[in-house]
């Protein structure tokens, strides 16, 4: 009988060569593929006492997966959408694992049944004009790091950008002119052009020429230059919120997110008369069907349609033809 694989050098092969050279994935999900790996390989070390160099791949088996699922709801308080984000990397690596290893096909198979967790849909939360605008007026203008949160919130509003890339936006993005617009580069290596405010246009000029001799290209870099983490532009964001708060008391009572401003982006534009399918464009949706999420949220879209609808026990209105319309006929 031959000796079951080590996990080790079958996770080294998927990182490294299979996500990177034939799947051609971006930096993004590589990190969310490790971070997974991670909890994983700790959570088996912590319950099993098998260190993860030593872990061999029959030892990750369904049931072992399901009960760290579990534990990440369980003790990590983790949502459903989580949860099968999590479970969305195990079954890429096992799939890479019935190719590689056919011995393993069977305990792949059992991985690979393992279901997604259905979750109850809220409806999606975001912010009114005026909370953006009183979030808007906190930063303070006198110094560097008030300016950088400023023009930063400001990006981040005008361009309904992914929190991912508002973090690694280059100065070269960004194009001024007769119509100013920033490329971004988004989920999927997928590339997309928004149109900014000419307020954002400047804004953004002369915070360049502020940064201008910094190293590098980052529009938005930390203190020390370097680029600023998902969780150093939350930080910023929370600052915002707090201060934000005292002058606009409706955000003491709301959990905002670098992905709140997002929805809130597409939800103004929604209210604003803009089509669904331009709206899916501007985020850079997969599918337009995606953005429906925000005309179920949107309440003052559903108060239009009742206007067209009588209530109970009220007469409807007859139809009368006007007298253009009764010449025309008698002249058929």
């Amino acid at each position: 009988m031959t000796a079951s694989p080590l996990a080790g050098p079958l996770l080294q092969s998927f990182f490294t060569d299979h996500l990177l050279n034939h799947k051609c994935v971006s930096p993004q999900t590589v990190h969310a593929y490790r971070d997974t790996f991670r909890l994983l390989l700790n959570y088996i070390r912590d319950e099993a006492r098998i260190a993860p160099s030593d872990l061999q791949l029959p030892q990750i088996g369904a049931d072992r997966i399901l009960s760290f699922l579990d534990n990440l709801e369980q003790k990590r308080g983790n949502c459903a959408r989580s949860r099968n984000a999590r479970l969305a990397a195990i079954r890429s690596f096992f799939r890479f694992v019935a190719l590689r290893e056919p011995g393993c096909v069977a305990l792949a198979t059992q991985v690979l049944a393992i279901p997604a967790k259905r979750a109850n849909r809220r409806l999606v939360g975001y912010l009114t004009r005026a909370e953006i605008e009183a979030m808007l007026a906190v930063p303070d203008l006198s110094c560097w790091g008030g300016r950088r949160d400023h023009v930063l919130l400001l990006t981040l509003y005008n361009t309904g950008a992914r929190v991912s890339e508002i973090a690694t936006m280059r100065r070269s993005q960004f194009q001024c002119g007769s119509g100013s617009f920033i490329c971004l580069k988004g989920k999927g290596r997928k590339e997309r052009t928004v149109p900014v405010w000419n307020k954002t246009a400047r804004a953004l000029q002369n915070w360049f020429n502020e940064i201008h001799d910094i190293p590098g290209d980052l529009a938005f870099p930390s203190a020390r230059g370097a680029m600023l983490s998902r969780h150093g532009v939350t930080y910023i964001l929370d600052r915002i919120v707090q201060r934000a708060a005292v002058h606009c008391p409706n955000l003491k009572s709301k959990s905002v997110s670098p992905h709140v401003i997002r929805h809130s982006t597409a939800m103004h534009l929604l209210q604003s008369g803009v089509d669904t399918s331009v709206i899916a464009l501007w985020l850079g949706h997969e599918s337009a069907e995606t953005t429906h999420i925000y005309v179920e949220a949107d309440l003052a879209t559903k108060e239009r349609a009742l206007e067209n609808l009588a209530p109970p026990g009220s007469k409807s209105r007859r139809f009368r033809a006007d007298d253009a319309l009764i010449g025309f006929l008698a002249s058929l």
